[in-house]
């Protein structure tokens, strides 16, 4: 259709014959399955989408878009037309439901209201047609409920206490035990309580109900939550949301109804087989909000055999259409299925593995397609550590195992608790009877969740498994009281907040206490001491190991290590490092070397100076020859010392202490008095800007061809040993291309030296660290004396923004996330327009003056997913970090390197 082709015409209502799945952006990810199970013939009840753009142009201006009533209006007396009904209509009343639906899933993050259409004199028309007056006044309360909330800002809690009141008058736990007179004196109930908290009567006219839901579903898009939920989860905050108004089917209608959400697959464990949860007698807000316990989706077989066939089949279809793991919410009216929504299911990190590779495996995909799967930040995840089965450890209740993990921390039982201690550095784990979009804050602070109600379907669930947070849904054991802030365990044993608990995400178990921990498997395979096998751990290392060799075929970047020790370098390299991109030097300084450089930096006479550097030399070499056994045959970068001088000189005010009180007590001090003399004098108000890097290595005589002749005299060595020793010497923090080529010809002299007393040909690349904006701008130049370039990207973005990292991170940071400045710390994820144009510009100007210049990147960012795919981008040939993100950066580099256009497997 011309519609589909062209989404940018002015049209800003769809029905659902119109659309299909490629219209995320415009017609969002529910509105877009709605249009395309509707167009596989599959039982989707008729409705319509107002798409994204009118949203936007809600939000830009404060108003609908003109045309949009009279939109609204046409597909609505087309929807009237086909049901045979009218909305509201009171002898026969056709209802609706208002969803929202973004491009990206945000479970519960933003607002839907239910059964609009149900008026006074509509809810005897509903009682009537259905033959069940329980039934009509139920959805009406679920109606004046959710619209009160969601459209006129009441508190949901009043609500929820006047259904508490009406159960404990009629002595019932559920509310299903409630009669249609109980429920009728709850609607006059809720009306009061719309009267008195929004001033204004529930809206009797329908039509006036489905405007004010609509635009209360544009500005959801804005809640504090649904904003919140996009930082965390990077969403765009321009997107905008569709608006989906579906024809109502009702699943409260009695034991042959109900609602239900099902998997393909298990997206906790990735396995096939039937996933999910049914409830009966009930409408869909009751599934996802764990409100009432459900059962196992299996049991709808012996529930309703023919809508449970039904339902398998349509399953089937969907996985084998969208070939991925589908999330599906259905319900069952009266015995007939309908399907309301699917979409990509979240899955854990080990589903998203081991769907992958199964998917594969069937041949509904291939290698390329299977990287798009999987992401770095889940592969993290799998090499987080987990709970050891063997300790002594007290269990105190079990319940569904909703998202992986081993999390410990003091029970809290809000959110506001929780991000309060979280921020003072406490570990928390979330209790809740059930959470709701409203606990967020408190979700995305807690190290994990841990609710008496719901299933895997339930919103803790859903939203825990989207975040890779451990969680642990419908405990039932626990009786959890958040008003007296404590939880009863089976035995009578409270728990009260503060006290420390442990939960396993993947068993589901729930524990007294921390629980220890050891290596998960899949670092265990990293390291060559598990290898790919039957059991289920081994059947996730099998997982990994396939998409890690995929992407290692597909990746052209090259993935080195930090590391600075021969043990960092050997663990990187069974982690599958390439070489070493940044070795530190002056970590090999600390300990009880550090006083050997104090006395070199505080020297007065050249004499001292040549008896410190003639003690380092040999602790270099021999670092150096262990770093080149470690790492034979593969490049290693060496940057020459760069330390801020701080850190090698004594503490001012210690020392000054010192001083004074020998003064006062007449000892001798001259020593100490001239050692702080000459610590005030190279005293700097920034060291981070002041005497470090080149400009150490060129103030002090000797100290970097020192380091230059160990470096030499180690691959002499190794060389000698028939090794093959291939070192690349970094100059650090280099701002003007005079400064490299002082220090490269010093380096050239040496090395002419050490070959000729040793008669080794020694070829040592030389290059320099691009951590400041000036080399950036002026790299053109100094590519005339480097043969490589490293970008140190934790400096540059210091001196890029003006920051100090070790200040700005905890002074503002966290209000700079909370306002949406940052999506994230730019020191985490590299900032793409303002420090990685810099790169993109200097790696450019670099290679025009020597094409065959080596690019890599050493900083922190080197091992960030997202970071990964900018190198890609910008033609890096390699990417160095630190020896446990070697094997999330391999799979990213093959990520990128296969990137599929338009995919959204988030």
């Amino acid at each position: 259709m011309s519609e589909n082709k062209e989404p940018h015409v002015a049209k800003f209502v769809y029905d659902f014959t119109e659309g299909n799945k490629d219209l995320k952006d415009l017609l969002g990810g529910k509105g877009a399955n709605l249009a395309e199970m509707t167009n596989l013939g599959l039982p989707v009840p008729p409705g319509f989408t107002i798409t994204t753009e009118a949203c936007k142009v809600y939000l830009g201006s404060g108003e609908e878009p003109a045309a949009l009533r009279d939109e609204v209006s046409a597909h609505l007396d087309a929807l009237e037309q086909k049901m045979g009904k009218k909305l509201g209509q009171p002898d026969n009343p056709l209802l609706v439901s208002v969803r929202s639906g973004a491009k990206f899933s945000m479970p519960g993050m933003m607002d839907t209201v239910l059964n609009i259409g149900l008026s006074d004199r509509s809810v005897q028309g509903l009682a009537q047609q259905a033959g069940d007056e329980r039934f009509a006044w139920d959805s009406y309360r679920r109606l004046i409920q959710m619209f009160g909330k969601t459209v006129l800002g009441v508190d949901g809690d009043l609500f929820e206490e006047a259904i508490d009141k009406a159960k404990e008058a009629k002595k019932v736990t559920v509310d299903t035990d409630l009669v249609a007179a109980d429920l009728k004196k709850l609607v006059t109930t809720f009306k009061k309580i719309v009267k008195k908290e929004a001033g204004r009567d529930f809206p009797q006219d329908p039509r006036e109900q489905m405007d004010l839901a609509i635009k209360a579903v544009f500005d959801s898009w804005n809640g504090d939550r649904a904003k919140l939920y996009r930082r965390q989860e990077r969403i765009p905050h321009d997107l905008g949301t569709a608006v989906n108004v579906c024809s109502m089917v009702f699943g409260n209608l009695g034991p042959d109804s109900g609602t239900g959400v099902a998997f393909t697959r298990d997206p906790a464990s990735g396995h096939q087989g039937v996933y999910g949860d049914y409830l009966q007698n009930a409408q869909g807000e009751d599934v996802v909000a764990g409100i009432r316990n459900t059962v196992p989706l299996a049991e709808l077989e012996q529930i309703d055999k023919k809508s449970y066939d039904q339902l398998m089949q349509i399953m089937e279809t969907l996985e084998n259409h969208y070939k991925d793991l589908c999330d599906i919410e259905f319900t069952i009216e009266r015995g007939q299925l309908w399907m309301l929504q699917t979409r990509v299911g979240k899955r854990t990190a080990g589903a998203a593995f081991r769907i992958a590779t199964q998917l594969v495996d069937q041949g509904l995909i291939d290698e390329t397609e299977a990287l798009q799967r999987v992401t770095g930040a889940q592969l993290a995840q799998l090499m987080f550590p987990r709970f050891d089965e063997q300790a002594k450890v007290e269990r105190v209740a079990r319940g569904i195992a909703a998202s992986p993990g081993a999390a410990f921390g003091k029970a809290v039982f809000d959110s506001y608790t929780a991000v309060k201690w979280s921020r003072s550095g406490e570990k928390v784990i979330l209790v809740r009877r059930e959470t709701n979009p409203d606990d967020l804050d408190g979700m995305i602070a807690a190290e994990g969740i841990l609710t008496s109600r719901g299933g895997k379907t339930s919103h803790a669930a859903v939203v825990a498994r989207g975040m890779g947070k451990t969680c642990v849904c419908g405990a039932e054991e626990l009786e959890v009281d958040t008003k007296r802030r404590r939880m009863t365990i089976p035995g009578g044993h409270v728990v009260e907040e503060g006290d420390l608990i442990s939960i396993d995400g993947s068993s589901g178990k729930v524990y007294l206490g921390e629980v220890p921990v050891v290596p998960s498997p899949v670092v265990e395979y990293f390291e060559g001491r598990m290898h790919p096998g039957a059991d289920d751990a081994d059947e996730l290392v099998e997982a990994v190991h396939r998409m890690m060799a995929f992407a290692d075929r597909k990746r052209r970047l090259r993935v080195r290590a930090n590391a600075d020790n021969a043990e960092d370098a050997l663990r990187a390299r069974r982690f599958g490092a390439q070489g070493i991109g940044l070795c530190r030097t002056e970590h090999m300084f600390l300990g009880d070397r550090r006083e050997l450089v104090e006395r070199l930096i505080l020297a007065d006479t050249e004499g001292e100076r040549e008896e410190s550097l003639k003690a380092l030399l040999p602790l270099q070499k021999k670092d150096f020859v262990e770093l080149f056994e470690a790492m034979d045959g593969l490049p290693v970068t060496i940057r020459l010392l760069d330390p801020p001088l701080h850190e090698f000189l004594p503490d001012i005010t210690e020392l000054s202490v010192r001083v004074a009180l020998a003064e006062s007590r007449q000892e001798p001090h001259e020593n100490e008095l001239r050692l702080l003399q000459a610590v005030h004098r190279l005293h700097e108000q920034n060291p981070m800007l002041g005497l470090r890097g080149v400009r150490l290595g060129l103030v002090i005589p000797g100290l970097f061809t020192m380091q230059v002749r160990a470096l030499a005299e180690a691959a002499a060595e190794r060389k000698a040993a028939k090794g093959d020793p291939r070192a690349e010497i970094m100059i650090p923090l280099v701002g003007t291309v005079q400064e490299l080529e002082i220090v490269r010809e010093e380096a050239d002299k040496v090395i002419g030296e050490v070959q000729a007393a040793t008669g080794t040909e020694l070829k040592l690349a030389i290059g320099t660290m691009i951590e400041l904006p000036r080399a950036a701008l002026t790299a053109g130049q100094i590519a005339e004396a480097a043969e490589f370039f490293s970008f140190g990207t934790n400096d540059l973005t210091q001196t890029v923004w003006g920051f100090s990292r070790d200040d700005v991170e905890a002074s503002f940071f966290t209000a700079y996330l909370e306002k949406g400045i940052f999506g994230v710390s730019p020191f985490e994820t590299i900032d793409k327009d303002g420090v990685g144009s810099l790169v993109k510009a200097a790696a450019e100007a670099g290679r025009r003056t020597r094409p065959d210049l080596k690019l890599g990147v050493c900083g922190e960012h080197g091992g960030d997913p997202e970071s990964v795919h900018f190198f890609h981008e910008v033609g890096l040939d390699y990417v160095s970090c630190s020896p446990f993100r070697i094997p999330v950066a391999r799979l990213e580099a093959g990520r990128a390197a296969t990137q599929a256009a338009g995919s959204d497997h988030r």
